[in-house]
C-alpha cells in the first residue's frame, strides 16, 4: 500500500508499530493449512508467533495459531478455525500483520520499508530535493518513489551508488548521482 503524503514536505512519523509480514495463499493439505508466503523471505520469526492480524477486504482479524511449520520458501500455518481446506480457502490473499517486536530481525545496513517513506532526500550539497513516496519492488531490485519539491515524482534504484547516509533518527538521506532524476 502506498501512503500519499499530504503535502510536499511531509511531517516527522512515528515509526510504524505494525508490519505486512506475509501475504495468505492456497491451503496446504487437508487439515485447515494455509501457505503463507513471507514478504521478507525469512520464516523464523513467523515461526515464533501464537496469533497474527489477517487483513482482508478492508477487515483485520485476529486469530490464534494452532500450528506452523516451514516449507520454503513459504511456511505453512493452521489458524484457529480453520480445519478444513475448503474453509481455509476463506483466508487466500489476507495480509498477515504482525507487531515490529515480530517482524523479521534487520541486518546491518537494512531498513523497514515502512521507515524509509517519508524521509527527506538531500544533495551532497544538502540541498533539500523531496522525501522518499514508498518503496516498489522491481524485477531488479527495490526502487524508491521520489517525490521532489517541484512536483514530480522518479524513480531510482534503491543501491549504494545512489543513496547514502541513510540516518532514521533524523529522517533524511543523501542522494549521489543526480544525473538519475533527469
Amino acid at each position: 500500500m502506498i501512503n500519499e503524503p499530504k503535502s510536499p514536505n511531509p511531517e516527522p512519523r512515528t515509526p510504524t508499530p505494525f508490519f505486512i509480514a506475509g501475504i495468505v495463499g492456497a491451503p496446504f493439505g487437508l487439515e485447515g493449512f494455509v501457505k503463507v508466503k513471507p514478504l521478507s523471505g525469512e520464516i523464523d520469526h513467523l515461526l515464533k508467533l501464537k496469533s497474527a492480524t489477517l487483513r482482508q477486504d478492508g477487515k483485520e482479524t485476529v486469530l490464534a495459531i494452532e500450528e506452523s511449520a516451514p516449507n520454503p520458501p513459504v511456511l505453512i500455518i493452521r489458524f484457529a478455525g480453520f480445519n478444513s481446506p475448503e474453509a481455509a480457502k476463506a483466508l487466500a490473499g489476507a495480509e498477515l500483520i504482525v507487531s515490529r517486536e515480530d517482524a523479521a530481525v534487520l541486518k546491518p545496513g537494512e531498513f523497514y520499508v515502512e521507515d524509509l517513506k517519508g524521509i527527506e532526500i538531500f544533495d551532497e550539497k544538502a540541498q533539500m530535493l523531496g522525501h522518499i513516496n514508498a518503496i516498489i519492488e522491481g524485477g531488479g531490485g527495490d526502487l524508491v518513489e521520489i517525490s521532489l519539491n517541484n512536483g514530480k515524482r522518479k524513480l531510482v534504484p534503491f543501491r549504494k551508488e545512489f543513496f547514502s547516509g541513510i540516518d532514521l533518527e533524523n529522517r533524511r538521506v543523501t542522494l549521489n548521482n543526480l544525473w538519475i532524476l533527469e
